[in-house]
This record gives C-alpha cells, structure tokens and sequence, in this order.
C-alpha cells in the first residue's frame, strides 16, 4: 500500500511541477518538491 501512496503522491508532485510553466509561488514550489521526495521515498522504500 506503501508504493501505491508513493507513486500517487509522486505523480501528483509531477502534475504540479508542470504547473511551474505557469508563474508560481514560493510555497507551490516548495509543496510540490515535498511530494515528489516524499512519494519517491515511499515507492523506493522496501
């Protein structure tokens, strides 16, 4: 269930930081760089 969150919440960030194109705060950035780490961690993690 763990990788199911991660590449959901991975995904997610990827959507966003499409989102980026498009001019953006701060806090966005920081949001969707937390989800991509985050995501990636839980997909990884064995």
């Amino acid at each position: 269930m763990r990788r199911v969150w991660g590449l959901c919440m991975f995904c997610v960030g990827v959507g966003m930081a499409v989102k980026v194109l498009i001019p953006t705060s701060l806090a966005l950035l920081v949001f969707i760089i937390a989800l991509m780490v985050v995501g990636y961690n839980l997909f990884c993690r064995c």
